[in-house]
């Protein structure tokens, strides 16, 4: 699995490059980075071109689908236990760590040594 959650961040950091690339050259109303290329940036890049349109919306998709998907399989990967270690599912508290008798954990311990002063 961790395999294909590299795989959809090379295809998100990919995306996201080719996006920022295709929407600064494309011309908007008052012109663009397009205008930069001469003839050649307007005739690829005008206000006409839909294929490059198509292909910015292509991309998009693919940005925010590999987004959601990154999303997804890391909260699977965090929800899982880890099993390999073969210990139990778990973890249980160091002696001393300041337990109470009703088993809730007493943070003061925390706390000592720590001074405020106002100024």
């Amino acid at each position: 699995m961790s395999t294909l959650i590299v795989l959809l961040y090379i295809l998100f950091v990919a995306a996201a490059i080719i996006l920022t690339v295709v929407i600064l050259l494309q011309e908007g109303k008052g012109g663009g980075f397009g205008d930069a290329l001469g003839a050649a940036g307007q005739q690829a890049f005008g206000v006409k071109a839909s294929g490059v349109q198509r292909f910015t919306m292509w991309v998009a998709l693919a940005f925010l689908g590999s987004a959601v998907l990154i999303h997804i399989l890391n909260n699977k990967r965090q929800s899982q236990p880890d099993i390999e270690g073969g210990g139990d599912l778990f973890e249980e508290s160091a002696p001393g760590a300041g337990d109470t008798e009703s088993g809730a954990v007493d943070h003061s311990s925390l706390l000592e040594g720590l001074t405020f002063e106002l100024r």
